[in-house]
């Protein structure tokens, strides 16, 4: 029973309505122009797996050919996509849970716009033969500061926030958020500075690069889809997190292990021994974080059984959980210096495990954090709770085929390229099926999302329905009158939270 008088929960509701308001222009933004940038990833990753299938596919067209098509596919899926979905989630999450308005939304909707302005650039760069050739930081050598500097502007603002706040608790949800949007840059800029500034030997190159790509999904993707799932799980079923402990390992482990990862892709290469199995062995542990992170949160999203199965946002949350503990499996076995990894360093195993990572562990949280976000921003409903499941069924069938299949043929392609009794044609051909059962996935993974950037500008332009209770995809016990997705910001004194 709460304790809070009539008049506590109506100041108390009326903040809340104040920070949604603050935030309504840069979040939709944010998560409209991203829903956008998927949608031509998507397109431009199909065209990269046909022509991978078929490579006289569009050969009259030189900025269609696969190594360009497949690195645009890359950069406007993590750059397009990814940050600023990203962005969108975690300046409203900070602004919710520190109680404050934001008092710069209008610098960070200009920073978005410049964004997206340089990610267009570097895309129409790398379509026009001007990319770099380094996997994930494809975009020419010039747009990087540019990014960090509009980074920069996004981002203060939501550390100042957190900074300023009111005594008190630091919920763990927090502490992923603000370490995401710690890292970030780190990462960003020592990779930038290493490669394109210092420069030096080729290969130690390509291990910061390929230290890189595993710093960005395991310190800035993972980080982001955690802090939201910690938020969503409690807050909606009205349960504490289940397992402070397990919430602080999953923390800490992922703190430690995550920026050792990456460089196992250089294994026989003639870098310092020791790199590679260190990178392995990182790559192994971060099985240890996602199993912490996935085992507390899943526990407490089954906690509440009615909610679980009506809710929209607690639906996707906990799948893009389940894909984080698929990944963390996945890295282990993958990644084992002396059997697996031979197998999969130089074959399409890696393009799975990115999928895996962005659009099934990462972009699923997101998507259950904008399904619960829009309505609070807009003041409206979803509606349509068909497109939702419709959203919901392709995205998981489509997004799970692709980074089964990548693994698997990729695993297959290993084993060829191992074998020195067959030709590397055989060991191309071996993933030849997987590659189009990929490009079917894929297909339906874009008409997915089409719904759902349908049904986002529905939102942007507040036709959605008027209610007092959240768009549910089955029945369930309304426990409070915001409904079983209820709008307090922490699921009472039980809630994990970190001094």
């Amino acid at each position: 029973m709460s304790t809070e008088s009539p008049s506590s929960a109506e100041q108390d509701a009326i903040l809340r309505t104040a920070i949604d308001r603050s935030m309504r222009h840069p979040v939709m933004f944010f998560f409209t122009s991203g829903a956008l940038w998927l949608a031509l990833s998507l397109i431009l990753g199909i065209i990269a797996v046909a022509k991978m299938v078929s490579p006289e596919l569009l050969d009259g067209c030189a900025a269609l050919t696969q190594g360009r098509v497949f690195a645009a596919h890359i950069s406007t899926l993590v750059y397009g996509w990814g940050c600023q979905a990203a962005f969108g989630v975690l300046i409203w999450l900070v602004a919710r849970l520190t109680r404050q308005e934001n008092r710069a939304s209008g610098i960070i909707l200009a920073a978005g716009h410049a964004w997206n302005l340089i990610v267009s650039v570097g895309t129409i760069a790398i379509l026009a033969g001007y990319g770099t050739g380094v996997p994930w930081m494809e975009f020419p050598d010039m747009v990087w500061p540019a990014l960090l500097t509009t980074y920069a502007l996004i981002a203060i603002w939501t550390m100042i926030q957190f900074r300023v706040r009111a005594a008190g608790e630091v919920y763990v949800s927090q502490w992923f958020a603000v370490a995401a949007l710690i890292w970030f840059p780190w990462i960003v800029a020592t990779a930038y500075v290493l490669i394109f500034l210092v420069g030096g030997n080729p290969l130690m190159s390509a291990a910061v690069a390929t230290w890189f790509r595993s710093g960005l999904t395991y310190l800035f993707f993972v980080p982001s889809a955690a802090a939201v799932a910690y938020y969503l799980a409690p807050k909606i079923t009205g349960r504490p997190v289940h397992s402070y402990s397990l919430s602080l390992i999953g923390f800490w482990t992922l703190a430690i292990v995550g920026p050792w990862a990456g460089m196992q892709k250089m294994a026989g290469a003639p870098i310092p021994f020791f790199l590679p199995y260190l990178g392995a062995a990182a790559a192994v542990f971060i099985g240890v974080p996602t199993a912490a992170i996935a085992i507390s949160t899943l526990r407490t999203m089954l906690s509440a059984p009615e909610k679980f199965s009506a809710s929209p946002s607690l639906r996707f949350a906990s799948a893009g959980v389940i894909c984080m503990l698929l990944l963390g499996v996945a890295s282990v076995l993958t990644n084992l210096p002396d059997s697996t990894l031979p197998i999969s360093q130089f074959s399409i195993t890696s393009y799975g495990m990115d999928i895996l990572a962005i659009y099934g562990c990462f972009s699923f949280v997101m998507f259950g954090a904008m399904y619960f976000i829009v309505p609070r921003v807009t003041r409206r409903e979803w509606l349509s709770k068909r497109l939702i499941k419709w959203h919901f069924l392709f995205s998981m069938y489509g997004v799970i085929t692709v980074a089964v299949l990548s693994v698997l043929g990729g695993l297959l392609h290993g084993q060829g390229q191992e074998d020195f009794k067959f030709s590397w044609d055989s060991a191309v051909a071996s993933a030849y099926p997987y590659l189009i059962a990929t490009l079917i996935a894929w297909c339906f993974v874009l008409v997915s999302n089409l719904f759902f950037c349908l049904h986002l500008f529905f939102m942007w332009m507040r036709l959605g329905r008027r209610s007092l209770h959240p768009t549910l995809l089955g029945h369930a016990h309304l426990g409070n009158p915001h409904g079983p997705e209820g709008d307090i910001d922490n699921a009472g004194p039980g809630s994990v939270i970190v001094h």
